[in-house]
């Protein structure tokens, strides 16, 4: 059965106030996991469990949040910026988000932005379709 994108924004918003202890009104479709809700790096795998139990669902590692494989490359990184292939890879791993502003100024200070509640969302959804 199905489960209309409310409820899946409902469980994430339930699941973000859990693992980072914020306000159910600061976890809106736009806010940044990092930049608005707080999260830390060690928060992800947090998340990513409690998605997981939340959805009946498996999250390999760096689907949902894979900055750390690009970073760690230098093809994919260059003087800061992600090069046109590692934003072809960005695009190949991040279907569920937006990438239209990152696009055009792809600095990787900027990567932790573009997780977003709507991505995980987005992703849940594609999960759940998948399935």
């Amino acid at each position: 059965m199905a489960i209309s994108r409310d409820k899946i924004f409902t469980n994430v918003q339930e699941v973000l106030i859990d693992a980072l202890g914020v306000d159910e009104d600061e976890v809106t479709t736009e806010a940044t996991l990092m930049g608005d809700l707080g999260a830390e790096s060690i928060d992800f795998l947090d998340i990513v469990f409690r998605l997981e139990k939340s959805f009946g669902i498996k999250i390999p590692r760096e689907e949902l949040f894979p900055a750390e494989s690009l970073m760690n490359n230098s093809e994919y990184v260059h003087n800061g910026k992600l090069t046109e292939k590692g934003l072809a890879e960005l695009r190949d791993k991040m279907p569920h988000t937006d990438l239209t502003d990152f696009e055009s100024d792809p600095d990787i200070n900027k990567l932790g932005d573009l997780f977003t509640v709507n991505a995980i969302v987005n992703y849940v959804e594609g999960k759940l379709n998948a399935s």
